[in-house]
């Protein structure tokens, strides 16, 4: 008996296979229930007494032996593959990397955000405007110098058809179709032919504002843009409301918000002035309310819009508004917090 356990063993010890299921057919052959290892357990009750123990340990031996070798075997498949694959499948994944959103789309939605808790809906237009809503419904007579105010895109073969220069062609659309009361902002991309340059892009993003109703005054236009700037900027922040003249709005206000940065005390962001300028404003002209045939006798109401960029600018002390058309990973992965 013990000899047969050692011819088995070392069958066992010089067995080689080729294929990952030739492992397998060892398996069967001499460790499975009905394989020669098994068949020794078998045999063992005719071993005499006096060899039991010897026998018995050596049995043992043998099938730890070929459950090793056997093991063996398959892992050095197992590595092979692996090696072929390139991949260790034991490994943890790796994460994807989420990307983030653009400080501009940032910015907007908190300014949306502040707007809509003052109870403001949103209201979007088209791009592509006419004569009627971009200008003369603003109260731009033809030929009236103030159009020389914005570098406009106009069709070649239309010159009534324009690229948009400003979301105020929205406030229009949605005072023709809606009367009074009316409280909503107009966020949207408009195009001026400016030269790009690190302060003026020939595309950027506005967010305008418009409130109509009864007994509307420059007070409540007051209040609505202090609670903004301090939702926005922190609630130190202090404004100015300083004379304008827009053809729209009359009267017309341009407003400084204290600055940021230095705290009202000067920097060489604000010029040492301690106020940065970030919006025009104003009441909405009479002549305005007409064209959209709301009784301008009975209502009055409040405008307001300012660049996008430009808040993100004051708000993230960057100096080059390229930087947000570029679309260079380096400068978008430093906003990956503010999401």
């Amino acid at each position: 008996m013990l000899e047969k356990i050692k011819a088995l063993k070392a069958e066992i010890e010089q067995a080689s296979v080729s294929a990952k299921e030739e492992v397998e057919e060892l398996r069967i052959k001499y460790i499975s229930k009905k394989g020669l290892v098994g068949q020794l357990f078998n045999e063992f009750k005719d071993v005499p007494v006096e060899i039991k123990k010897e026998v018995g340990q050596a049995i043992n031996e043998l099938k730890e032996f070929a459950t090793n070798k056997i093991n063996e075997l398959k892992d050095n498949f197992e590595a092979a593959d692996q090696g072929e694959s390139g991949i260790d499948l034991t490994m943890p994944g790796e994460p994807l990397k989420l990307g983030s959103r653009h400080p501009l789309s940032i910015v907007k939605n908190e300014m949306i955000d502040i707007f809509t808790r003052l109870g403001f809906t949103i209201a979007e237009g088209p791009e592509i405007e006419d004569d009627w809503h971009v200008f003369s419904a603003l109260n731009f007579p033809p030929e009236h110098p103030a159009r020389d105010m914005q570098d406009t895109f106009f069709i070649e073969k239309d010159p009534d058809v324009l690229l948009r220069t400003h979301t105020s062609s929205v406030q229009i659309r949605v005072m023709e179709k809606t009367q009074p009361p009316i409280r909503a902002i107009f966020p949207g991309r408009v195009f001026r032919n400016e030269a790009i340059s690190a302060r003026s892009h020939c595309i950027f993003h506005q967010i305008e504002g418009l409130y109509v109703d009864e007994n509307v005054s420059f007070a409540d236009l007051k209040q609505t843009l202090l609670y903004f700037a301090r939702e926005l900027f922190g609630e130190k922040s202090q404004i100015r409301l300083r004379p304008s003249y827009f053809p729209f709005t009359e009267p017309s206000a341009e407003m400084d918000v204290s600055c940021s940065i230095c705290g009202g005390e000067g920097c060489n962001v604000c010029k040492y002035t301690g106020w940065l300028e970030i919006l025009g404003c104003g009441m909405v002209d009479p002549n305005v309310l007409e064209a959209c045939n709301i009784d301008s006798k009975k209502y009055t109401g409040f405008a307001f819009g300012m660049g996008i960029e430009r808040i993100t600018m004051l708000k993230y002390g960057i100096k080059d508004i390229r930087h947000f058309f570029e679309n260079d990973v380096r400068f978008l992965k430093q906003f990956e917090s503010a999401n």
